[in-house]
């Protein structure tokens, strides 16, 4: 894996693949660069794709002091090594990354972003969820903190669960449970700010599961409204993994969107 560092020093690492204009994948809770596998060689047939390691994640170092400010740091300083301009896949978490990421330079020309978590002012998650979560990571039951997440704060259907669980990466999620609280909790240091986003003139995709929950559809409909050059694409049957359930018809509309 290549390496750099982030604005506060920490090393993030990535991989790169594949030949033609650059792709940099950013993905979401409990996942590393791994997490692309489904359609990495997909992509490698159009794009030179980069893939990182979120920081407390991969081979990627962490701080101390976590803040989402320096995750989003991170997304500008891998585009900006990259050295020209870059398009942006980010999924869930990662996508709220790639978002403020595009703000913090002039390198990235197109963005999609895959169901971001937006904290508008509505509930995220029910009253005391990171804290019960937070309790079952203490105690060591990191695998159960996890499918709590999964099932009762994302709302996962088992169909999806049981496509999930299978997946090569489920096992190395399990050991990440412990960095779900600090995304989580983001509502309580993040605030959507839509006027940041009027001068965003670079074409974005918005990618929403057609079965995914309430409050991701209202978040995807706030942030078309805020964003001057966006549409909006449901992945029909999909929700939240459709990189994994479908991965077809999720390398298609990236695909098209990227090279239209």
């Amino acid at each position: 894996m290549e390496k750099i560092r982030s604005k506060d020093g920490t090393i993030i690492s990535f991989t790169k693949s594949g030949t033609g204009a650059p792709l940099l994948l950013v993905h979401g809770t409990t996942a590393n660069h791994k997490r692309w596998a489904p359609i990495l060689p997909g992509l490698q047939k159009h794009f030179t794709v980069y893939a990182m390691d979120r920081r407390g994640r991969g081979e990627s170092g962490d701080s101390s002091d976590y803040h989402f400010m320096r995750e989003t740091e991170d997304v500008a300083a891998v585009v900006d090594n990259i050295g020209k301009p870059v398009s942006i896949l980010g999924h869930s978490f990662g996508a709220i990354c790639s978002l403020e990421g595009a703000l913090l330079t002039e390198n990235v020309n197109r963005l999609i972003l895959y169901e971001p978590p937006l904290p508008i002012g509505l509930p995220l998650y029910f009253e005391g969820a990171p804290d019960k979560m937070q309790k079952l990571i203490d105690e060591g039951k990191l695998e159960t903190a996890l499918e709590f997440f999964l099932k009762m704060i994302v709302g996962m259907p088992e169909r999806e669960f049981k496509v999930y669980r299978e997946l090569p990466l489920y096992k190395e999620r399990i050991k990440l449970a412990p960095t779900i609280p600090r995304e989580l909790t983001i509502d309580r240091y993040y605030i959507f700010n839509r006027d940041k986003y009027a001068d965003l003139e670079i074409p974005v995709l918005l990618l929403l599961g057609s079965h995914s929950p309430s409050f991701i559809r209202d978040a995807t409909e706030e942030l078309e409204s805020a964003l001057p050059n966006c549409r909006v694409v449901e992945l029909q049957g999909e929700q939240h993994i459709a990189m994994d359930t479908n991965p077809e018809q999720f390398l298609n509309e990236v695909v098209n969107f990227l090279l239209k």
